[in-house]
């Protein structure tokens, strides 16, 4: 089946128009009409090669939502109509110990919803800049939330499962005292998330003018980190730090700020690595520094479930197929308030 996408066929390219293929629906697939995808930080390293081993025609996007248009003879979780949802995997071995134990975000074998090895044309997978797609029903999660706020959804499979999963296995809640390193895309949803789980949030910003917008989204304190009086008064006081921040940054900083036995949490990405932290603020106090990567799918359905009950929605700027390159020279400088979301019925309008 031939599908209107907008992806790049070199790393030095803009992206653009372009028809693939997809799959035709097997007996344990579901079938998608994509009304919406966010897109997200990775989207730019993985289609500009940044992220070694693009395959190209590269098309982006897993921040999925939309309806089910179509199911498997042996699918019995979904039905046409279902809103739902697809993220970061869209495949895995389904044997080993991490996808018995629903984590399939750490199988050796995942398949990423784009760039990932696939036996379907063109040999890897493409992502969710695209009007359709067709996955396997074990990686489609269902959606909760009303029509009208579906757009705003679609970050919650990127941005909202790699903050919650964290935030979930460090067991955040109640009486937890938690910082929060950048208020964009990630920072963002990981502070709405720790608020909802019953922490005191501490959010860190670099900017002096997002001060107010991080209280808005749900911190009980805002520091801006260049402020050296203002992080001192935070030292030894933090039970936990997400640390979200997609750009090389000295990590020490934060680091001083965990009581003992503390832990430290990186989900931005960045493209070159940080500056390695001293080791005496490791073992000096018993810190963690770890580690965490999107999240699994039972826990994705959790984090999706417990948003549509406490009201969670990403803060979205909807764009148009044709102002994607735009919004990705806007995300390189943090113009966006905090997540773009494509509108995938303009594809059809791309040319």
């Amino acid at each position: 089946m031939t599908t209107k996408a907008y992806g790049a066929h070199a790393g030095d390219q803009p992206l653009e128009p372009m028809d693939i293929i997809r799959r035709a629906v097997g007996a344990h697939d579901v079938r998608i009409d994509i009304a919406y995808c966010g897109l997200c930080h990775s989207d730019i390293h993985q289609v500009r090669s940044e992220w070694a081993g693009t395959q190209y025609p590269c098309v982006p996007g897993h921040e999925i939502v939309g309806r089910v248009s179509a199911v498997g003879g042996d699918v019995m979780s979904f039905q046409v109509g279902d809103l739902v949802g697809v993220g970061c995997i869209v495949d895995s071995c389904k044997k080993c110990e991490d996808c018995g134990e629903g984590l399939e975000n750490y199988c050796d074998h995942m398949v990423g919803t784009y760039n990932g090895r696939t036996p379907d044309a063109p040999g890897w997978t493409l992502g969710g800049y695209s009007q359709q797609i067709v996955v396997h029903e074990r990686y489609v999660l269902r959606i909760r939330h009303s029509e009208d706020q579906l757009a705003a959804v679609a970050p919650l499979l990127c941005a909202g499962i790699t903050t919650w999963s964290p935030l979930r296995h460090w067991k955040v809640g109640p009486g937890s005292k938690v910082g929060v390193v950048g208020i964009g895309g990630l920072g963002h949803m990981g502070i709405k998330l720790a608020h909802a789980m019953g922490a005191h949030v501490v959010a860190f910003t670099t900017s002096e003018s997002k001060r107010e917008a991080a209280k808005a989204l749900g911190a009980d304190e805002v520091v801006v980190s260049r402020n050296d009086d203002e992080m001192k008064v935070h030292r030894k006081s933090l039970d936990f730090i997400l640390d979200t921040v997609a750009a090389p940054h000295d990590l020490d900083a934060f680091m001083t700020l965990l009581k003992r036995d503390g832990t430290m949490v990186l989900v931005g990405v960045p493209a070159t690595p940080h500056p390695s932290p001293q080791v005496f603020n490791l073992v000096g106090k018993r810190r963690t520094l770890a580690g965490s990567m999107i999240g699994g799918i039972p826990e994705t359905q959790e984090m999706l479930d417990f948003c549509a009950e406490h009201g969670i929605v990403a803060d979205i700027e909807m764009i148009r197929a044709d102002q994607v390159n735009e919004a990705y020279e806007r995300m390189l400088r943090s113009d966006v308030k905090y997540r773009f979301v494509l509108e995938n019925s303009t594809l059809g309008d791309a040319a």
